[in-house]
């Protein structure tokens, strides 16, 4: 019988899913497959991409250990694709190869004094207060009044981590260097700006309003926000989450002024246009231009431009993939180009025809670097099973692996002295972080340094 040894590049939900499927998936050959991973431990976005008070999310978790635990997978985690191991050693032992890396960098927001010192990607703040082993330990909360750009739930993430006081997320899962970084945080005002109405946020409301449930923090919403058009009246009409944000939306507007330590402020239909320089080359304001609805469920300028005074700004307006050593990409989408996950390249061109997309074989693509950072759980799953079904269909399209047993990978990594970690590595490296939680009260406390996590994993320390 035909056997295929398959790698699969990004031990995050898409890189898990894409393994579970095709284990389930009817097919006439056997299946044997190796998910690579750049970090220690697995699990990618749920473990260093979602806020740290967000339990019910990260129960993801659950999900993907139960696939996980199966044994039916192997894991090599502290493995770098372009690195430690490249495009040519994947076609020496394997028949295909899923691309599952995601979006982890911050996107571009085009305007002037972006790169002033004191404007930060949320990103890389979500990776510290995530306890990312490849980030710094420390960050600059100096500010007191901060603005957050972007209406979505990473935007939220990050005002909520920035407003909350750090004894209300000793709870979680948090290092203590992030527990003391944002104990000392001088933030007294967090302000959100979205450049549509609050009926055209991408924010859920489960979200929205965990914002209203901070202890210590007040929500700051203003009533000329609210006047809606036509085409937001509709929306709240004909779609119910919408209808649920709007509803707590109000309920906000009929509190009374608090008195709290903290505000966080919900600014709608503000475009910011300019990071002000406090002339010294940091951040000293936000200028925003007022806008109003189109009547269609857009927007468009007024050209009035109002000033607040801030001395930290984070871009919270989406991630960005990353190019992979030998794998096409598209700079300006951020993802490997494909067609329903079969990874497509610029192929020669025909006498006197124009360059044709030619699908690349062995190579796919899944999840956010397949289809660009949007989608939750469920576009994963589906994105995952087109994939898979391509994948299965193409066999006679498969690599030719010189070396394809399993044991040869084992050898290749030991003779180039990569300290790859696996999968009971990481039981040994989750059960040291539950043992430092129970010893404080808490239900866990990561580990972050990666060298840390290496030893742990592999039984050294």
């Amino acid at each position: 019988m035909t056997k295929l040894r398959l790698a699969i590049v990004g031990a995050g939900p898409a890189g898990i899913y894409a393994a579970d499927i095709l284990l389930k998936a009817e097919r006439n050959f056997e299946v044997s497959i190796d998910l690579f991973d750049h970090l220690p431990a697995p699990y990618g976005l749920v473990r260093y991409g979602v806020a740290p008070d967000h339990p019910r999310i990260k129960g993801i978790i659950t999900a993907l250990r139960d696939v996980l635990d199966r044994g039916d997978i192997r894991v090599f985690g502290n493995v770098r694709f372009g690195v430690d191991i490249t495009m040519d050693d994947l076609k020496t032992h394997y028949n295909a190869v899923i691309f599952a890396t995601g979006a982890v960098r911050d996107a571009d927001l085009k305007i002037s004094g972006i790169d002033l010192e004191g404007s930060y990607g949320a990103a890389r703040f979500v990776s510290w207060f995530d306890g990312h082993p490849d980030y710094p330990r420390t960050w600059p909360l100096t500010a007191r009044q901060v603005a957050v750009i972007g209406n979505g739930n990473v935007a939220l993430d990050v005002s909520r981590m920035l407003a909350k006081h750090a004894d209300d997320l000793l709870p979680t899962e948090i290092p203590a260097n992030v527990y003391e970084g944002l104990k000392a945080s001088a933030v007294t005002d967090v302000h959100v700006f979205g450049r549509r109405g609050p009926t055209s946020v991408k924010f859920t409301p489960l979200e929205l309003r965990e914002l209203g449930e901070l202890p210590g923090v007040d929500i700051v919403v203003y009533d000329e926000d609210f006047d809606y058009d036509d085409a937001a009246r509709d929306a709240v009409a004909s779609n119910k989450q919408v209808f649920v944000i709007d509803k707590v939306l109000n309920k906000w507007r009929e509190r009374p002024a608090g008195t709290a330590s903290r505000r966080l402020h919900l600014h709608f239909f503000a475009k910011p246009v300019e990071v002000v320089d406090d002339g010294t080359g940091r951040v000293g304001a936000i200028r925003y231009e007022r806008t109003r609805p189109d009547g269609h469920g857009g927007v468009v300028g007024t050209g009035e431009v109002r000033e607040l005074p801030m001395q930290a700004v984070y871009r919270a307006v989406g991630y960005f993939g990353s190019p992979l050593p030998g794998v096409p990409f598209d700079k300006k989408r951020g993802v490997i180009p494909n067609r329903e996950g079969q990874v497509l390249w610029k192929g020669e061109p025909d006498s006197g025809s124009a360059s044709a997309n030619q699908q690349l074989y062995g190579v796919y693509a899944t999840g956010w670097i397949k289809r660009g950072p949007v989608g939750l759980i469920g576009h994963t799953k589906s994105d995952a099973m087109e994939t898979v079904r391509h994948l299965i269909n193409d066999l006679g399209n498969w690599w030719h692996p010189a070396e394809p047993s399993e044991e040869s990978v084992l050898a290749m990594l030991d003779e180039r002295g990569i300290e790859y970690t696996n999968l009971d590595g990481w039981h040994r490296l989750d059960q040291r972080e539950l043992a430092l939680g129970m010893a404080e009260g808490r239900a866990r406390i990561k580990v972050v340094p990666r060298g840390e996590m290496v030893e742990i994993s592999r039984g050294e320390g």
